[in-house]
């Protein structure tokens, strides 16, 4: 799949720690897909999620599916 992110808005995600760790930023406004990118590492690679995958994601971490036992 080819996306050009060349004028991507980026946002970072409320679920990133403030310390300066783990930055997830993801880019709205893309049919199909959300990118997804280091904040640490702007001019690196993006990965790029299907719009379900990354819906099941999100639900996952909301309902607390990876959260440690």
């Amino acid at each position: 799949m080819d996306v050009d992110l060349t004028n991507a808005s980026w946002r970072k995600s409320s679920h990133s720690g403030g310390g300066g760790g783990a930055c997830v930023e993801v880019a709205d406004g893309f049919t199909g897909v959300m990118p997804v990118r280091d904040s640490k590492d702007p001019h690196g690679p993006a990965l790029l999620f299907s719009s379900s995958a990354w819906q099941s994601f999100v639900t996952a971490v909301r309902t607390g599916e990876f959260d440690a036992n």
